[in-house]
């Protein structure tokens, strides 16, 4: 049986409610698809009931010393009202929180940070060593505040070991499908995105998008459906007059919208997603026949072919086989 998946969302006093809200419900869509997946509303002060900055009353949550956590564990950590979170106060009122998180790090926990919920990872320690991101707003000042934390400008999110972090408000969104992919893979990801009717963005610095999450930036239902069945269907046929009668569309109007839509072609993009899945398989340890079958292809070397032709962009080892 798979193990649970835990999700924890930490709410401190003052807190911004996009910044919790957006992650949580990518997360509660992901629970509407996936089985086993819980989470949790955690205070950092231990009531029952916090006050976010924009003064809308958040209840029903539990207190954060009931939880140990371990390596299949998150936890989200959201930004709060600045005048509150740069206070001496609020440092001093937070350290069972900090402490706690700090645990929580230690046990392998993956910690979560969304604008300026940053600060409080850096309050804890746990940033020491360590490359993040946080809201452009703020990034001279923590930087000159903890200047042993590589603090990096233009990235929507960072990940550094069990420590994530992004820029701020919206963009904790596009760390929650991040997330969602490491946990789950790049379809659900792409399922939940196109569910939010979110356009998946990434910054040129990040990790390149998987190309299950690649040319979705269009609101086209069935351009977006032969993408659904291409991903899930690699090993079937998937010629351009069977790609037309399960898109109801003859192959000519199918391709040229396809084309139109995306900015490539039907071809191009049922080779990248094979390559994509031959590479994982091959990082795996899978034989090159049964990767072949996977993929759709004839022989193996087909597939050897096919990945020569993407040896620009693959891993050095993976484009040598």
């Amino acid at each position: 049986m798979e193990k649970v998946k835990r999700v924890f969302f930490a709410v401190p006093p003052q807190v911004h409610l996009l910044d919790i809200s957006g992650p949580i419900h990518a997360f509660y869509e992901a629970g509407m698809m996936e089985q086993g997946l819980e989470t949790y509303f955690i205070s950092t002060e231990g009531g029952e009931t916090q006050q976010s900055s924009a003064g809308l009353a958040l209840s029903g949550l539990v207190d954060f010393a009931d939880f140990q956590l371990h390596s299949e564990d998150w936890v989200f950590i959201p930004g709060i009202d600045s005048e509150l979170l740069l206070s001496r106060g609020f440092a001093q009122a937070a350290v069972p929180f900090l402490e706690w998180l700090k645990q929580q790090h230690d046990r392998n926990a993956k910690i979560c940070s969304v604008c300026t919920g940053t600060l409080i990872l850096a309050l804890s320690g746990i940033l020491e060593g360590k490359s993040c991101t946080t809201h452009w707003k703020y990034l001279k000042q923590f930087q000159k505040r903890f200047p042993n934390t590589n603090w990096l400008e233009d990235r929507l999110f960072v990940k550094d070991e069990n420590i994530y972090s992004s820029a701020g408000v919206t963009s904790g969104i596009d760390l929650s499908l991040y997330v969602l992919e490491e946990m789950y893979g790049p379809i659900l990801a792409m399922k939940v995105a196109k569910e939010l009717v979110l356009y998946v963005r990434r910054s040129k610095e990040d990790p390149q998008l998987s190309v299950f999450l690649q040319f979705r930036n269009h609101l086209d239902t069935r351009i977006h459906e032969i993408q659904d069945f291409m991903a899930g269907n690699l090993d079937q046929d998937l010629s351009l007059e069977r790609l037309g009668e399960q898109a109801c569309m003859s192959p000519r109007s199918l391709s040229r919208n396809f084309k139109k839509t995306t900015g490539i072609t039907l071809g191009e993009y049922r080779d990248k997603l094979r390559v994509e899945k031959a590479v994982k398989m091959l990082a795996s340890g899978q034989k090159l026949e049964v990767i072949s079958t996977s993929c759709g292809l004839k022989s193996s070397n087909q597939l050897r072919s096919l990945i020569r032709k993407f040896e620009g962009v693959l891993p050095h080892q993976l484009s040598q086989k």
